[in-house]
């Protein structure tokens, strides 16, 4: 063994020209290297393939990266992606000064793993494949996005820079946060065999392990993670299916309708959101709205008659009546004679469709997500309109995770009362995952084909375009929302948008028209424009 180790650091003096101290792994046996200042640590585990191919990559940190830099601005995915890049770059770099390295890498990388696998050490064990082998092929959008942005780096600012691939690396965490992937530091291990645990690199400060210590961070028998991903409920606060649905979904390219393509599950919300809203609610200083207002619409009702008026379509006969008795006896008769229609209250259901994608819970200003006042503001109309039996008004909310999931929630139906029950409903829904917002038009849609009333509505309350993790054209899903809003045209539902996204004109006017949005540019704005639109969903004819 001493004797290997001993032809590793010639090996090492011989690439780098200077001295490096190959050592055994000593304590609990780890999968991967360590390397601190000239020192590198090899686990007895591996076989002398891949000491040879770790001694090479322990060569290319130590003569192209710039060890110990701070870490306290990222945050441990942060950490992960900038590492697995900054190992691609000094490879190359190596290989490039000599070529025969190459062998050595890309027969010590990991086996492909499984294409169904969308966990973070899964995607960068992709990612590591795909930027050493240039033949290999990958169909995730992300993998191939990584060596696009790394081959076109190394072209326009080289290899050298080291600034230019941190910024790139910054762009694919920000991408696989998005993408609400999974990161479980106390669990990962660097996916590749040869690569060492990183900790040479960084330089975590007094509140991180420091780097002597960093062989811990990386130990064998490393667990996955547990089931689920980040934006699943805790333990403890499941939901309860209600039932599946499947709809199509528009295909731009196709330009056709994909059958059964997207799946609409309804569910009643977990309550572990009621604590923490009736707490804000009570909150000393906490925001209070007025109650809305609400403009009743009125319209040409035919069966509610005017009587004696100045001209109409038709005669009043008691009024004619009178007129020949006033004659009779020489007084001056009442000249309106005449009956019209009258304008009579107009029906109207109108169901409030909220956004619960995981961006509403953003705290504003003031400590307030918006997903909380588009509960108030939605309690608010609901309590509102309970002061009139004219119109129906419910109120459901939605948001995806990809199109086999599409969440639905029916927090008030039409007819239903506003109870404590139902405001506590209301008041325990979450925000999570992304905004499918095709789907669920058309899954409101189907709600509103059973109301008798003579307006039909949807009012769909958003902060954002739509988007989901399983699509990568912009336009797919707007495309796809816009002709959900044309399908419930056809069937008689009108359908309107509010939003608090300040640049959604664009989008918002393709998807829903010219006259059918607007914007609350200040979020707390947000009831006021509810109540306003939708007075004019119920006044359109």
């Amino acid at each position: 063994m001493k004797d290997s180790h001993a032809s590793l650091a010639l090996l090492a003096r011989g690439l780098a020209g200077v001295d490096v101290q190959v050592q055994p792994l000593e304590g609990s046996a780890g999968t991967r290297a360590v390397l601190v200042s000239t020192r590198l640590l090899l686990p007895a585990s591996a076989d002398a393939r891949l000491h040879r191919a770790m001694v090479a990559h322990a060569v290319a940190h130590l003569l192209h990266s710039v060890p110990a830099r701070p870490a306290r601005t990222l945050k441990p995915m942060g950490i992960a992606v900038v590492s697995a890049i900054e190992d691609a770059r000094v490879e190359r770099l190596l290989r490039r000064d000599f070529p025969g390295l190459h062998g050595w890498f890309a027969e010590s990388l990991a086996p492909p793993p499984d294409p169904l696998d969308l966990g973070f050490a899964a995607l960068v064990s992709r990612m590591d494949r795909m930027l050493m082998l240039p033949a290999w092929q990958d169909d995730n959008h992300w993998v191939n996005k990584a060596r696009r942005l790394f081959d076109e780096t190394a072209a326009s600012a080289g290899l050298e820079d080291y600034d230019a691939f941190r910024a790139i690396a910054s762009i694919l965490a920000n991408d696989l946060g998005q993408m609400r992937v999974r990161f479980d530091p106390q669990h990962y291990t660097v996916p590749t065999p040869y690569r060492d645990d990183n900790s040479y690199l960084w330089d975590f400060g007094d509140a991180e392990t420091p780097p002597d210590e960093a062989i811990a961070l990386q130990q064998s028998g490393a667990r996955p993670p547990p089931a689920g991903n980040g934006g699943s409920p805790p333990e403890g606060s499941a939901e309860m299916e209600l039932g599946r649905y499947s709809y199509p979904e528009w295909d731009r390219k196709l330009e056709r309708l994909r059958p059964d393509w997207c799946t609409v599950i309804e569910k009643l919300p977990a309550w572990q959101g009621l604590a923490a809203m009736h707490e804000q609610a009570s909150a000393p200083g906490s925001e209070r709205f007025t109650p809305l207002a609400l403009h009743r619409s009125r319209h040409l009702d035919r069966t509610h008659r005017l009587r004696r008026q100045w001209e109409g379509d038709d005669v009043d006969l008691n009024a004619a009546i009178e007129v020949l008795v006033d004659r009779r006896l020489r007084l001056r008769p009442d000249p309106r004679l005449f009956m019209r229609p009258g304008n009579g209250p107009r029906p109207t259901s109108l169901l409030v469709l909220l956004d619960l994608s995981a961006s509403a819970n953003d705290s504003g200003p003031h400590e307030i997500s918006l997903l909380d006042i588009e509960k108030r503001a939605a309690l608010l109309l609901a309590a509102s309109n309970t002061q009139d039996d004219i119109d129906r008004l419910a109120i459901h909310g939605f948001s995806s995770n990809t199109r086999a999931e599409v969440y639905y929630y029916r927090l008030l139906d039409f007819g239903q009362q506003l109870d404590a029950a139902s405001r506590a409903t209301i008041g325990a829904v979450q925000g999570r995952y992304s905004t499918r917002m095709g789907a669920a038009l058309r899954h409101a849609s189907s709600y509103l084909r059973g109301e008798t009333a003579d307006q039909r509505a949807i009012l769909l309350v958003t902060d954002g375009e739509p988007s989901d993790i399983d699509v990568h054209d912009p336009k797919y899903l707007i495309e796809d929302a816009r002709q959900a809003v044309a399908q419930a045209r056809k069937a008689g539902v009108r359908t309107a948008c509010l939003s608090v996204d300040g640049s959604a004109d664009v989008y918002l006017r393709r998807i829903f028209g010219w006259r059918n949005h607007a914007i609350a540019d200040d979020v707390h704005t947000l009831p006021q424009r509810l109540k306003h639109m939708s007075a004019r969903l119920r006044a359109a004819s």
